[in-house]
């Protein structure tokens, strides 16, 4: 896994997010670079966690739809005397 790397835009997007919750939830004011650090920390520490689940989930995705494919041309099959 490469490192996690956001446009400039995605960064801020994220870090107003992260400083929008600690207002609302935490009831905590936290600037705009402390907002990055723990986001860079979350990104480095957690962040394998959800990039393997979000391989795990498209693997899953993936074979569902292999499998629909393989019925699909099942159905497309021609009928013939030949017995599998």
């Amino acid at each position: 896994m490469t490192d996690i790397q956001f446009s400039t835009d995605e960064k801020e997007r994220i870090v107003h997010k992260v400083k929008s919750y600690f207002n609302d939830e935490l009831e905590q004011d936290i600037g705009s670079f402390e907002a990055e650090f723990l986001l860079d920390f979350f990104a480095k520490e957690i962040g394998a966690y959800f990039y393997n689940r979000g391989l795990q989930d498209a693997q899953m995705l993936f074979t569902e739809k292999v499998e629909e494919i393989s019925y699909l041309v099942q159905e497309l099959e021609k009928p013939t005397d030949y017995k599998k």
